[in-house]
């Protein structure tokens, strides 16, 4: 087992004496009273002790044990304050051993087990350090009301964890915070570290994406030795601190409006030791005042970081430009055929969707592009490559009204980085924006 301290919660045993033990047991499996998650365990004085499942057992059992399957034996009860798991325990799943926990706590307070209460059980859950991230959809019948805090002590020490928390849904608040509910402990702070960098904040006040290590793996790996980044959706640093300590960015400006992201964000440029070469922008990045700066952008926002184009447009460097990192959730449905009179882009439940006939027809003028284009990967889906176009036009658009003179833009690379949902992929645009030269 793996519960909080290397202990498990105190259960209560038969004790009798060994010549006697095996009776007992036989007893105690048919009756259905035997606790098989913990050792059978020998006592100082040479007794035996049985765990058994609930809080005590009942008198007639003691008295079936002492007068019909084992006479002259004697038979009390005593409280094993340090269990040891069984060899079946040790092989068993957190989550089944959690149910068995749970059932033992419950029965011993007088709860009647039921299909619907072993339902209503976690299956999966984050593992954050000490603390453990339950989801929505768990301890929601009306039987678990009035248990606490006794219930949630019993499902940390079940599953090794000091403190529980368990979320609900994203606040619609445009800072994506998240509905966390700190169940066990005094703080949700917590740390991970991925590829070498320690990540430290609130459950209770940010999200942290696990799926997301692909995408910090490969921004760690860019060649971007002296370089200015404007991470323009910073959060807690997901991408700022991998740019800063592994790609050889010069300067960061990560903008972030969640101001308990921005509070977890000093912590790590402090912990990670490259606080000096950031500078952290406050506030809504569409009224960002910095122009004319960025070798590189980031635009690290699902379902769509769109409403970000414009400024990812005014940050790079007019002499030069540079590299934009866009991120999007696209769908992929190959038959969809959707069309807006109002628009040719439509945003359905967050996700970018298209209409096939007004994406051709805006992508036929675009014949004059490098016919030097890279060759996307085989593994490339349709929708995303269409997306990517799609994203391509836009964008030159904008730099152009942006920066008053024609810009070249190029695919670069298209990366998946996990299935958000069924027919729903994250991926990112590296995207090249360079000004046309001057023809004189």
């Amino acid at each position: 087992m793996e519960p909080a301290g290397g202990k498990s919660a105190a259960v209560v045993a038969v004790v009798t004496e060994p010549r006697f033990a095996q009776r007992y047991r036989e007893y105690l499996e048919k009756q259905k009273l035997l606790d098989g998650q913990h050792r059978v365990e020998k006592m100082r004085e040479g007794t035996v002790a049985l765990p058994v499942l609930g809080e005590t057992l009942a008198e007639q059992h003691l008295r079936e044990l002492r007068d019909r399957v084992a006479p002259g034996s004697t038979c009390v009860l005593t409280r094993l304050l340090e269990p040891a798991p069984s060899k079946k325990a040790q092989g068993c799943s957190p989550a089944r051993r959690l149910c068995l926990e749970v059932r033992r706590w419950a029965e011993s307070r007088g709860l009647a087990w039921s299909a619907q209460l072993e339902a209503d059980l976690p299956r999966s859950w984050q593992r954050h350090g000490d603390l453990l991230l339950l989801g929505e959809d768990c301890f929601q019948a009306v039987q678990w009301e009035g248990l606490q805090p006794e219930l949630w002590k019993t499902v940390a020490s079940a599953l090794g964890v000091q403190r529980l928390a368990k979320r609900g849904r994203v606040s619609p608040d445009g800072t994506r915070t998240p509905e966390v509910t700190l169940l066990l402990g005094d703080d949700g702070w917590v740390e991970h570290v991925d590829n070498g960098i320690r990540y430290k904040f609130d459950v209770t006040q940010c999200m942290f994406s696990f799926g997301n290590i692909t995408e910090k793996l490969r921004v760690a790996s860019l060649p971007c030795a002296g370089e200015v980044l404007v991470d323009l959706y910073a959060g807690i640093g997901y991408f700022t601190l991998p740019f800063l300590v592994h790609a050889g960015v010069a300067f960061v400006h990560a903008c972030e409006w969640n101001p308990h992201a921005i509070d977890a964000l000093k912590k790590n440029l402090e912990t990670n030791g490259v606080a000096d070469r950031c500078q952290i922008h406050f506030g809504d990045n569409r009224k960002l005042k910095l122009s004319n700066i960025a070798d590189r952008v980031n635009l690290g926002l699902i379902p769509s970081s769109e409403e970000g184009w414009p400024i990812a447009c005014q940050v790079l460097r007019a002499d030069a430009g540079g590299v934009l990192h866009i991120h999007q959730n696209v769908e992929s449905f190959p038959r969809k055929n959707l069309h807006s009179p109002r628009s040719s882009i439509m945003e359905e439940k967050g996700h970018w969707s298209y209409s096939q006939e007004v994406i051709t027809s805006q992508l036929e003028n675009r014949a004059t592009k490098d016919s030097k284009r890279k060759i996307l990967s085989t593994a490339t889906k349709p929708e995303w490559q269409r997306w990517a176009e799609f994203a391509e036009t836009q964008i030159a658009i904008l730099l152009q009204q942006v920066h008053g003179k024609p810009w070249r833009t190029q695919i670069l690379h298209i990366q998946p980085v996990k299935s958000y949902a069924p027919h729903v992929d994250h991926i990112v645009l590296d995207l090249e924006c360079r000004p046309c030269p001057l023809v004189g």
